[in-house]
């Protein structure tokens, strides 16, 4: 019997199976196949979609409405400056009017629970594109970068160095859990996962095999592993003044030569982005100017050398995003 994922909502990969998980990995190469050879598939032209952002974004944005204008879909935009949602109207009453106008909705923002009450009240498919807690649209693209570096991901080690709490390494977890994979949190033992997803995770690796490991020693995550992966040290929305804590705790973390060095040969770098390998962005140049550091998560010689494939996984975010909204609302 095949996999069918149509009127669900995509807010955690907790909701899904491996094999539907995989069958979206499936339907992203076939997607990005089809665009590589030029073949239109405007398969969803009935169906109109709404992006809710109430953080800003490059990647899933344009993941979003350029996959959606692929499959004929239209795309509105809202912004926290373009919608009254928790202003003059509650997020339930924002939800059931979006969901008679529109096929599906997207949010990106900062708690898990809008996401959740958007696709309770709604009564269409709401996919998200972020928040505090996870970021699953993310971990089609990652994995899908996996595959065509590896063939397979069962068996791969993946270690995510630095704040090892955060969205993309709370999804990294839960993704390598469901398909089998060898997740390593690299962190200080303050920015471990949370132990109630820990023991999540660990009920769905005793069914499939995967193994979980915990270090504060960047030696061990980088021993054995395929994939290197980071992400910046301060999320969107954090105060400026945690700069500083950070950096100190999470410096010893950095993914540089020496760092790569001793994963192995055959390993690569990831990162979802945008990322401070250099001075070319005005944070980059505040940081330098304040702390003396030419770059932080991940090194310029690793971010641009040979074993990088941080804009494949971006590009990435289109194939895959198109997959999950084809999937739901087919």
């Amino acid at each position: 019997m095949g996999v069918n994922i149509r009127g669900r909502s995509f807010l955690t990969l907790l909701d899904y199976s491996p094999a539907e998980i995989r069958y979206l990995l499936d339907l992203s190469a076939e997607f990005k196949r089809l665009k590589m050879a030029g073949v239109e598939h405007k398969w969803l032209s009935d169906k109109q979609i709404v992006l809710l952002f109430e953080k800003t974004s490059t990647r899933t944005r344009c993941a979003f409405e350029v996959g959606a204008r692929d499959l004929g879909m239209g795309v509105t935009f809202l912004d926290s400056k373009s919608s009254q949602m928790g202003k003059k109207e509650s997020l339930a009453d924002t939800a059931k009017v979006l969901g008679r106008m529109f096929d599906g909705i997207e949010y990106r923002g900062y708690k898990q629970s809008v996401v959740e009450d958007l696709a309770k009240y709604s009564g269409v498919p709401v996919w998200n594109g972020l928040t505090d807690d996870f970021h699953p649209t993310q971990m089609i693209a990652d994995i899908l970068t996996v595959r065509e570096e590896f063939g397979d991901e069962r068996g791969r080690k993946l270690t995510f160095f630095g704040d090892a709490r955060n969205n993309v390494a709370n999804s990294l977890m839960v993704v390598c859990s469901k398909l089998g994979m060898h997740y390593c949190a690299c962190a200080p033992k303050e920015n471990q996962p949370d132990e109630k997803l820990i023991a999540k995770c660990r009920e769905i690796a005793k069914e499939t095999g995967a193994v979980l490991e915990f270090t504060d020693d960047p030696a061990q995550g980088a021993k054995d592993c395929d994939v290197l992966y980071t992400d910046i040290w301060v999320s969107m929305g954090e105060p400026d003044e945690i700069w500083a804590k950070r950096i100190e705790l999470l410096r010893p973390y950095q993914i540089n030569k020496e760092l790569m060095a001793l994963a192995k040969p055959t390993a690569i770098f990831m990162h979802c982005l945008p990322s401070y390998h250099d001075r070319e962005t005005a944070v980059g140049e505040d940081i330098y100017q304040k702390f003396g550091l030419e770059a932080m998560e991940v090194t310029d010689d690793v971010f641009l050398g040979t074993q990088a494939r941080q804009f494949d996984e971006a590009e990435n975010r289109m194939h895959s995003i198109k997959a999950i909204l084809y999937a739901t609302l087919k």
